[in-house]
């Protein structure tokens, strides 16, 4: 009997959890650890946000739903790994501490066969003095950041509706974030929010990016052919920052956050100050904070993992120029790249490099967006690791692996901006594939007929279905399985 051990139980770790527990039925055993009881649709955190849902709509038990699987759950934060095992065992394990309240701080020990690490993101506030929920800026990161950001909107309205006029910033907290999608959702959604609530003409709103321009969402921007005609995700974003009357800054590293005022350095080198009565930034993201060793006990945490703690795995991690960054040099099976029997995928993964073109301004200071490896990608990738491992326990170790590059790779995204059954919006996107290929699509780096984006209605209704859909996919209801990534 084989086992399979799962780092992570967000998309791409409980993704993978239920696709091997599908296949290899009661004949081997899948172990989840995850420090969190609860799984997150975390797309809809922008709507707890601002109010207009709970977090019971969007986290459920996550106990249960393994109960039912037949996997086993531990709550608990991995800590280490020994891929050799030790002198007493040659056994590979993972050290894990637990997090739940009976047994909280206690250690144990999980032997593997096969092991995935899908641990996500640590969500790294500390990279900012002054960032983050227990300083001086709010956050949608997670169910708990979202209620508070939602109570200090309302309170910002209060006053609005009192005569007082009111400054809202909302964007990213440093030079290398990911996830501008995020916070470009957020900011419409305050903004719709506040046109709602009639107070709209009393607000300042204003969104702050590392984007080198509009519409780069960390992927380069794109090139749409919409109706007929050729347009760019720069043009088709700066029509609704003008429509909203949202100002926008560009090219933004943050550097600190004072009460009330953002202290920020552009691409130029000019630094500058925002005052704010209210601040949503996201924070950069990096590996969490896990070890590893050989059976000797020698730390080979620098050979397993990149120095932002992500995961090394078959990737090209050659320091090269832009000019040479190749759609080649992403990963294909998320292998780890010294371990055997080890994959990293989601956001655990190292990317080699980032999508958008690297740029760092005469001080020094890197501004451009980390790439996005969240939403459907992740879920590809747990999906195609779960099968390559199944595939092998199944069929034999030398099963050729199953691959899922970014650079071959689609994904489709629904940006709200803005909830509501009759005015609802959402901007509506797709791309192909989400790396740029050069040499395939010499133009623009991606497929002409299959990248393209609309606005309206009817995107704020899609991504309403995707919140009930994913949601019912992931409490692994009848059928579950035929809903794609």
């Amino acid at each position: 009997m084989a086992r399979v051990v799962v780092l992570g139980a967000g998309i791409s770790g409980h993704t993978a959890a239920l696709h091997l527990k599908r296949r290899l039925k009661n004949a081997h055993e899948v172990v989840v650890v995850s420090p969190n009881s609860k799984w997150n649709w975390i797309p809809s955190n922008i709507w707890v946000g601002v109010g207009k849902m709970t977090t019971d709509q969007v986290t459920f038990a996550l106990a249960p739903i393994y109960r039912r699987q037949g996997i086993e759950f531990h709550q608990a934060l991995a800590t280490e790994l020994h891929p050799q095992g030790s002198p007493e065992e040659a056994k590979a394990y993972v050290s894990i501490r637990y997090t739940d309240s009976a047994r909280v701080g206690q250690e144990a020990r999980l032997t593997y066969d096969y092991l995935i690490n899908a641990t996500g993101p640590k969500l790294n506030f500390a990279a900012t003095p002054g960032l983050g929920p227990d300083a001086n800026t709010v956050s949608v990161c997670t169910p708990a950041h979202a209620v508070e950001a939602s109570q200090h909107f309302h309170d910002v309205i209060t006053k609005l509706r009192a005569g007082e006029r009111q400054s809202l910033v909302v964007g990213v907290g440093h030079g290398t974030c990911t996830c501008e999608g995020a916070a470009f959702e957020y900011c419409f959604n305050v903004e719709h929010e506040l046109r709602v609530a009639g107070v709209r003409e009393f607000a300042d709103v204003t969104y702050l990016t590392n984007e080198h321009e509009l519409g780069d969402f960390g992927v380069g921007g794109m090139t749409f052919n919409q109706r007929g005609f050729e347009t760019t995700s720069k043009l088709w974003t700066e029509s609704l920052f003008r429509e909203r009357d949202v100002h926008a800054i560009t090219q933004a590293h943050v550097e600190k956050i004072e009460p009330g005022v953002i202290h920020y350095e552009q691409l130029d080198g000019s630094k500058s100050t925002l005052s704010f009565d209210f601040a949503m930034l996201l924070p950069p993201f990096r590996g969490v904070d896990m070890k590893a060793f050989d059976a000797s006990g020698a730390d080979i945490t620098a050979d397993v993992f990149a120095p932002n703690g992500f995961m090394k795995v078959d990737a090209d991690y050659q320091t090269k120029p832009y000019e040479e960054w190749s759609a080649q040099d992403w990963p294909r099976t998320y292998e780890s790249a010294v371990l055997p029997n080890v994959f990293g995928v989601g956001i655990a993964f190292a990317p080699p490099h980032q999508i958008s073109r690297p740029r760092t301004s005469p001080n020094g200071t890197v501004i451009a967006p980390a790439p996005p490896r969240t939403g459907m990608p992740s879920g590809v990738m747990g999906k195609t690791v779960a099968m390559t491992i199944s595939d092998r326990i199944l069929r034999g170790a030398q099963t050729p692996a199953r691959r899922a590059s970014m650079a071959t790779m689609g994904a489709a995204c629904v940006a709200s901006s803005g909830t509501g059954i009759r005015n609802g919006t959402a901007a509506s996107m797709t791309m192909y594939p989400v790396v740029p290929d050069f040499a395939t699509y010499p133009q623009t780096g991606r497929s002409a007929k299959d990248t393209f984006g609309e606005i309206g209605l009817a995107g704020h209704w899609i991504k309403y279905m995707l919140h009930v859909v994913f949601i019912y996919k992931a409490k692994a209801r009848p059928l579950w399985f035929l809903i794609p990534e």
